[in-house]
């Protein structure tokens, strides 16, 4: 399967409302932690989106400041988990950015799916919404 990748103003209405529908769904009902999702960047230029039909899974990938690709907000929708549709999005992800420096806050308990494309831990684990994370880097 092939992800779809589409950059933040090229994004539809209907496509920006699944995804944050997805990402609702996932981070604020299930994991119970309320936070400002809607934030200003979805529609970024710079921003892209790559979702897997849909979508049941998807990520976002934003630009920094000083160049590095920061990948977030990677969730699969619960009935999506263990069909590897994270690990397409994770591959779509690092092939589309090749050698751009990467960082991603990564829950703890996912850490080892991370560390398959490259991503080590770079900082100490802190809480985030009620949830241990850690910043890793590619």
């Amino acid at each position: 399967m092939t992800p779809h990748l589409v950059a933040g103003d090229q994004l539809t209405a209907a496509q920006l409302y699944a995804l944050l529908r997805l990402r609702s769904d996932v981070f604020i009902v299930e994991q119970e932690a309320p936070y400002a999702d809607v934030d200003g960047l979805d529609l970024l230029p710079s921003t892209v989106h790559l979702w897997c039909s849909g979508p049941t899974a998807c990520l976002r990938v934003l630009a920094e400041p000083d160049g590095t690709a920061r990948i977030g907000r990677v969730c699969v929708a619960r009935d999506a988990r263990g069909t590897g549709l994270g690990a397409v999005l994770m591959a779509a992800a690092v092939e589309h950015l090749g050698n751009v420096p990467m960082v991603l806050d990564a829950q703890t308990y996912a850490l080892p799916f991370y560390e398959k494309f490259g991503f080590v831990v770079a900082g100490e684990t802190y809480l985030e919404d009620g949830i241990e994370h850690v910043t890793m880097r590619r």
